[in-house]
């Protein structure tokens, strides 16, 4: 409406109404608006309106981006929750089979570049409603003209086309390059130690400056081609432009106001075409970034732990394999093959055998990490498929060899085992874990902050405050996967000192190496490569004089030797 009313402002600078009865019917139209305005104040009505309707324009536009602006900002949490509870939620052989620095890059990166193709997409949409109100005008004004200009610009835009074609394949090439260095991010982060301790600081200095470096050219292409669309389309508009005018003045000058118009229109309307141009190759750059966000939020393709319906409050008698089988990814081998055990309700039922003989599968079988592929897992007389998943996990807390501290206080660390638990109750749960002597001698108490995944901790004291979170918890069923084998003699001690007492009246599940720590078990089931090839206590599985027999001998003459 304001570059509208610019026709009969120029009508009132040339003070003359012959122009009006010469001119089209929009021209007529507007100047009709303004007829029973004195000449006088005709110029300063006009220039109001002008100034208005702009103001108008420019608190619309305002309006949309703040509106814009909480619309995409609300997106992008979405999807950054929305994968964060893939994360929880899909099953782990999913997250097992993915490179955890991808996944750390579309979470971080690719969804903020996501948002942005969001708000490219919207602009998009409105530059080119605004294009239609402007090619509608310059129509009404001259449609020759128009049509003239029209097949001129979509010459310029096709012409930008052809120069930024490549831009969709470099985009693809940045979503690659920057999972690529979140990666050797992840992994330089995560081995520090190893890579210092063999002296390989200016190696990874290579590989990571070599993928920076990648990362840098990729996003420079791709800068240069979206930077070239702006001074193309703005030269070559211009030269459209000036060759429109003067054409145009040489023929006929009386239509100057008309003609001045349609030129202003046309200059307001190349920053919207170049706008759209570059809207359309950003959108295209950004593309892969998106088809990455919304694979990963994707649910059809990914595989799933679905809980059951029915609740669990009480473990009666046990709980039951029978003739479970279980692949990783579909690989030839399968884990644990034709399984058949029980671990009975209230004891302590150990599982041993040489590495890579299914005893971790086991437990991630009973935790529910991993659906069986074949065969089924009963607690009681109940298919474990058919518990409410929540319920079932709130009776199991794990200890194991691999502790992982939240780089929080040891307060947070002991409670994340129960969640509601009073600091007295925490206090308490460290005292049986042997944790609070040590605990109480560190700078700020419970207070202090372990650092990431607890490296101002020892192996020793991380495992007791993990013990201490399983204390807290207070479970039915209590898994001690290794969780003494990395320690020291007087810690080891201590640790089974503290689950001793832990283990009474509870269902025990504990798998080790060290066959010493397992004696006491009221059962004991041997793996081998998949598969129960023994089953008793200790006195039985000596007398058969079978695999357990020749790993006990082994490991009780070494212990005398040394």
């Amino acid at each position: 409406m304001g570059i509208s009313l610019f026709i009969p402002l120029l009508q009132s600078l040339a003070q003359t109404n012959s122009q009006t009865s010469n001119s089209n019917f929009v021209v007529r139209d507007l100047n009709q608006i303004f007829i029973h305005v004195s000449p006088n104040e005709r110029l300063i009505i006009i220039a109001l309106c002008v100034v208005c309707c702009i103001f108008l324009k420019n608190c619309l536009g305002y309006s949309n981006a703040i509106l814009f602006a909480w619309l995409n900002s609300r997106i992008g949490h979405r999807l950054r929750s929305g994968i964060y509870q893939q994360f929880l939620s899909v099953s782990y052989s999913f997250l097992e089979s993915q490179e955890s620095g991808k996944l750390m890059n579309v979470l971080a990166s690719e969804t903020w570049r996501t948002s942005q193709a969001l708000a490219t997409l919207v602009g998009l949409i409105i530059t080119t409603s605004t294009i239609t109100v402007y090619v509608v005008l310059l129509l009404l004004i001259s449609w020759q003209l128009t049509l003239t200009v029209c097949i001129l610009m979509l010459v310029i835009s096709l012409s930008i086309q052809f120069t930024t074609r490549s831009v969709k394949s470099l985009g693809e090439q940045a979503v690659e390059a920057n999972s690529v260095l979140a990666t050797r991010m992840w992994e330089g982060f995560a081995g520090m130690k190893v890579i210092r301790a063999f002296g390989r600081e200016s190696y990874e200095q290579e590989r990571f400056n070599n993928v920076s470096k990648k990362v840098s050219h990729t996003f420079l292409k791709l800068d240069i081609l979206s930077g070239s669309v702006g001074p193309l389309s703005e030269v070559l508009s211009v030269i459209l432009l000036m060759c429109i005018l003067v054409i145009a003045l040489l023929q006929d000058r009386s239509y100057l106001p008309t003609l001045l118009t349609f030129i202003f229109i046309l200059y307001r309307l190349q920053p919207q075409v170049k706008q759209l141009d570059g809207a359309r190759v950003s959108l295209m750059a950004l593309t892969s970034a998106v088809d990455e966000v919304m694979s990963l939020v994707d649910r059809t393709n990914k595989p799933y732990i679905h809980s059951g319906d029915v609740a669990f409050n009480n473990l009666k008698q046990g709980i039951y394999f029978e003739s479970v089988s279980f692949l990783y990814n579909g690989l030839e081998n399968p884990a644990v093959s034709d399984i058949s055990i029980g671990i009975t309700q209230g004891k302590t039922t150990a599982i041993v055998g040489p590495s890579g003989a299914g005893k971790s599968t086991i437990i991630g079988l009973i935790c529910r990490f991993y659906d069986v592929t074949s065969g089924k897992i009963y607690i009681d007389d109940l298919p474990l498929k058919e518990l409410n998943l929540s319920d079932w996990r709130n009776q199991i807390a794990i200890v194991s060899q691999d502790v992982y501290m939240f780089s929080t206080t040891v307060l947070e660390n002991i409670g994340y085992g129960e969640l509601n638990a009073t600091k007295n109750e925490i206090i308490a749960a460290a005292k049986l874990a042997n944790a609070h002597e040590f605990i109480s001698q560190l700078p700020q108490g419970y207070d202090t902050k372990v650092g990431d995944r607890g490296v101002r901790l020892s192996g020793g004291q991380r495992q007791r405050i993990a013990l201490a979170r399983a204390i807290v918890r207070n479970p039915q069923i209590l898994i001690l996967d290794e969780a003494t084998n990395a320690l020291d003699s007087i810690s080891e001690h201590l640790i089974q000192e503290a689950l001793n007492t832990l283990s009474q009246n509870r269902t025990v599940i504990v798998i080790a190496h060290r066959l010493s720590t397992i004696e006491q078990a009221d059962r004991i089931i041997v793996l081998n490569e998949g598969r129960a090839i023994e089953q008793g206590n200790l006195r039985q599985l000596l007398e058969l004089d079978g695999m357990f027999a020749q790993l006990y001998r082994l490991q009780y003459c070494n212990a005398h030797t040394f």
